[in-house]
């Protein structure tokens, strides 16, 4: 179990005989109070204080029953209740405004796609208007990985080389996943400026002497759609840029076998995902997965969007939601044409999932300003038939079965990922280092008092050493 301590071991047994399924009903439902009446703010401190770290004590754990069938049915309730003249529809909204720049390819001719996966197909020097300062060499390259739909497709990725001299056996490998940017192909990462936030984090990881990774995700300036929040298919795109990136002409013998994920928020998913298939396909690949990093992740985010219709929600959310449930329906639409999610939809709503397809997430945020998402349903999410599983497949994140060291950082004034979210999520995956079968290998669980963005500076000061630590040769 790594890392555990005596009080923590005592604690976990005494909380191992509740249920904690009841509890993440209970905390789902605060989720949905604080998004709606609070901006997406943890309203009350009581709750928060106790959530774990690994030095402190389990939350107390009450009530009994479902947990995600509990939280999507007690939503669908609310919007079933809610009269179409309470729901405060907001302004229409706006087409996005056309990508302010033009994308930066560096060059790179994508190639013939192999017939098999975590193959490179071409590599080039990236443009250092792209690039990272702290990086010695930097190229960004294309490789075979899976799409949504299980097939081979290709994908983009970049690679940073860090400065000084390279360790015996390489510099080990961090696998960065990226946040939301949008789907359209404008938005691609290594094809763009990295955010100041973003910037600053990875620089942050070259100065501790790693390479890192990263992805772009198939269909992310590729052929076909990124798929958004797709667990399955975007920790093959991680994994695969790995493997790949250990092929490269120019980086062959510079990297080690060793290898960890990290991610912030949609990234921080992502990175979860990666977690819970990584240690097996890296030793098929001949390589050493070592954990992961996740902060701001996302969870039980699709017993929301399955409560979404003409009364759900009632009143006009933060405008991250707004984005991140059009970007939801424009993924899940894509993935799942059988289901035919056009059926639920106004026209109003067909032009705005259509919009989520190609803007990015700035031109959607302005765009959405203002509006209810409501006002994209005719009739309940939940009414297509094989929704719920659909969207659970798609997008649920794991509790249990990490095999390796996972941290999580998540903020206390996270409007993005409503509190409440990580709460439940970080609180139910430490527990399960103790009580679930099989046990999580082992959990740190660390909050900060920042908002989303801020999480990613505030964590490094606990994931820094977390990472020395399971990334040892």
């Amino acid at each position: 179990m790594g890392n555990i301590s005596a009080f923590e071991t005592s604690v976990a047994s005494s909380a191992s005989s509740v249920s904690h399924r009841g509890w993440r009903s209970a905390v789902m439902s605060l989720t949905t109070v604080a998004a709606l009446s609070s901006g997406g703010a943890i309203v009350t401190a009581g709750p928060i204080s106790a959530a774990p770290t690994t030095g402190a004590s389990a939350p107390a754990l009450t009530g009994t029953g479902s947990s995600s069938r509990g939280s999507s049915e007690a939503l669908g309730s609310v919007a079933d209740v809610t009269p179409r003249s309470a729901v405060k529809q907001g302004k229409p909204m706006r087409e996005p405004a056309p990508y302010p720049t033009t994308p930066i390819d560096s060059g790179l001719v994508i190639g013939t796609l192999p017939a098999t996966t975590g193959e490179p197909m071409n590599v080039t020097p990236l443009d250092s208007r792209v690039g990272l300062s702290g990086a010695s060499k930097q190229y960004r390259f294309s490789y075979s990985t899976t799409n949504q739909h299980g097939k081979i497709a290709t994908s983009t990725a970049a690679i940073f080389l860090p400065k000084g001299k390279m360790p015996a056996g390489g510099w080990p490998i961090l696998a960065w996943a990226h946040g939301t940017v949008g789907l359209g192909d404008n938005c691609t990462p290594s094809m763009n400026p990295r955010s100041e936030r973003d910037a600053a984090y990875l620089n942050h990881w070259l100065r501790q002497g790693y390479a890192i990774v990263a992805s772009d995700y198939a269909g992310q300036g590729t052929s076909g759609l990124m798929s958004y929040l797709n667990g399955k298919s975007t920790a093959a795109n991680v994994v695969d840029s790995v493997i790949a990136a250990r092929k490269l002409s120019p980086t062959k013998g510079n990297l080690a076998k060793r290898w960890a994920a990290i991610g912030q928020s949609q990234g921080g998913g992502a990175a979860l995902h990666v977690a819970q298939r990584a240690t097996q396909a890296s030793r098929a690949a001949g390589i050493d997965f070592r954990g992961t990093v996740a902060t701001g992740a996302p969870a039980y985010i699709e017993n929301i969007v399955l409560a979404g219709g003409p009364t759900f929600p009632p009143v006009v959310l933060p405008i991250g939601l707004n984005v991140y449930a059009l970007y939801i329906m424009a993924a899940i639409a894509d993935a799942r044409p059988d289901l035919d999610v056009d059926q639920v939809l106004t026209p109003e709503g067909k032009k705005m999932v259509k919009w989520a397809e190609t803007a990015c997430y700035a031109q959607m945020a302005d765009a959405v300003e203002g509006t209810n998402v409501a006002r994209a349903f005719k009739k309940p999410v939940r009414s297509i038939p094989g929704i719920k599983q659909a969207l659970t497949t798609h997008m649920a994140t794991a509790t249990t079965g990490y095999d390796k060291p996972v941290f999580v950082g998540h903020g206390l004034k996270d409007k993005d990922v409503p509190t409440p979210i990580g709460l439940a999520l970080n609180s139910e995956m430490w527990l399960n280092q103790f009580i679930a079968s099989p046990r999580n290998k082992r959990v740190v669980v660390r909050w900060y008092a920042a908002d989303h963005g801020e999480t990613v500076y505030a964590s490094m000061k606990d994931s820094t050493p977390f990472l020395a630590g399971i990334m040892r040769p």
